[in-house]
């Protein structure tokens, strides 16, 4: 493995064009935000064999997961965009210090998580949208889960770090050694050794565990990478503030993506078990989907922050251009392939179950419908969270998952019965993308002009 100096990976970042560089970049992300998808829906597969109260349960700690993942991204992304700008502007010391004050937050954050989440198991699972059917098995699940909290957030935290200096495909190394883990563990645990959903969850927090631990080797031992040193650890304000700013977009996507799950299953849970597991598989597969964008974005982020802190604004703008058109043409895609084949689709999770298989079916087809969109709204986020524009950027994030779509899933399902939790979310897309284009074209305007009189931020 090639490792480059400091001044190597900046000459990289600026010069290399960007239809080479990106890809470069992304091809390790996508691998790896593919392969955690996968092992996601291996465990909805695989649990959703059991039972549909097992699948729905899958879907009840999905929310649990996304908190656990609202704090490692938040921490990871926020510190790890603040990275990409200084280490463009060739100021190490700062970027070191929020590089090691992330990764310490994140792992007494996730230890909090854990012994208020442990302590209170029961009440969690019924907060979180579980049935009297679905909560034996999602509590069965979730304490597991809970356990791996700490590690599973600094996880997080490492892989965004490695992917903000241009080390994607170390990241890609301990992201996918663990979801290969994951899905070779998940049969023999839950049906080789009769655990059940239990099983799953062991699987899990085991091969999360492994990616932690390959993780943590990769940077320490990586030359030309930030370390997470105890002594470059801080609590002063300016750095929190940096982290949160740039992370805050992170933050209410990944929070509101929490909340939002909850939502949807305690409305579907109106419906029955069948409602629940159908709309848990739904958001798996299209999570599927939504990796391979978002892999091929975090590509294009760590370009945009370094080139932006290097007041290359013309670069950014081709960066942009570059995904975005990409982006498009993938999801057009993606988007007729899976609309033709919906049910086919649902039954790979629930062949005998009708119910699941219908209520699945025409989600994932109204949700695909609206799927192109996502490319405006997935790569302009990314452009303004990169460049530190946090207001606009966490307008654009929480336009999805919240402003949109909590009044959609508490309003629609009331007026139009299931189908109303099926339209939720592509209502909610539609409402995103005129929102964000909206921001999109003033930012624009705003890096066209800089770029013409090359004055600063």
């Amino acid at each position: 493995m090639k490792v480059m100096s400091y001044e190597q990976k900046h000459d990289m970042m600026i010069n290399t064009p960007v239809n080479r560089l990106i890809p470069k970049l992304a091809v390790p992300t996508i691998i790896s935000m593919l392969i955690t998808s996968i092992y996601n829906m291996a465990d909805t597969f695989f649990v959703s064999q059991i039972s549909t109260s097992a699948s729905g349960a899958v879907g009840i700690n999905f929310s649990m997961m996304a908190m656990i993942q609202a704090i490692g991204f938040t921490l990871g992304m926020g510190s790890g965009n603040f990275m990409s700008r200084r280490l463009g502007a060739k100021d190490r010391e700062s970027a070191q210090c929020a590089c090691s004050t992330a990764v310490y937050t994140a792992l007494v954050l996730g230890l909090l998580l854990a012994v208020a989440g442990i302590s209170n198991i029961d009440a969690l699972v019924r907060l979180l949208g579980a049935t009297d059917t679905i909560a034996p098995y999602a509590r069965d699940y979730g304490k597991y889960i809970l356990i791996a909290a700490p590690y599973m957030t600094a996880s997080f935290v490492f892989n965004n770090h490695l992917r903000s200096q241009g080390n994607a495909l170390q990241s890609m190394i301990g992201i996918t050694t663990g979801g290969i883990i994951n899905c070779i563990l998940d049969p023999i645990l839950i049906f080789g050794f009769n655990m059940g959903i239990s099983g799953a969850a062991i699987a899990t927090i085991f091969s999360q565990f492994v990616s932690f631990t390959i993780l943590l080797v990769l940077i320490i031992r990586t030359e030309g990478v930030l370390k997470p040193h105890p002594k470059y650890f801080t609590f002063r304000l300016w750095v929190y503030k940096e982290i949160i700013s740039a992370g805050l977009p992170t933050l209410g996507r990944q929070g509101l993506a929490s909340a939002a799950s909850v939502l949807l299953n305690v409305m579907a849970s109106g419906f029955g078990d069948a409602a629940v597991a159908g709309m848990s598989i739904v958001t798996r597969i299209m999570m599927f989907i939504g990796s391979a964008l978002i892999g091929f974005g975090q590509g294009f982020q760590p370009v945009c922050g370094y080139n932006f802190g290097a007041k290359r604004y013309d670069r950014v703008l081709e960066a942009y251009y570059f995904c975005l058109k990409v982006a498009i043409v993938f999801l057009t895609v993606m988007g007729i392939v899976i609309f033709a084949v919906s049910p086919q689709l649902m039954r790979l999770f629930r062949r005998n179950d009708l119910e699941v298989i219908e209520i699945g079916a025409r989600a994932l087809r109204l949700q695909c419908a609206a799927l192109p969109l996502q490319a405006w709204v997935i790569i302009g986020n990314m452009l303004v969270q990169s460049i530190g524009y946090s207001f606009r950027a966490t307008l654009t994030a929480i336009g999805r998952q919240g402003l949109f779509f909590i009044p959609a899933i508490l309003t629609l399902p009331g007026m139009c019965g299931v189908l109303g939790l099926q339209l939720a979310q592509p209502v909610a897309d539609i409402c995103t993308f005129i929102l964000t284009q909206i921001i999109i074209v003033q930012v624009i305007k705003e890096l066209k002009t800089k770029s013409v009189s090359g004055n600063e931020v």
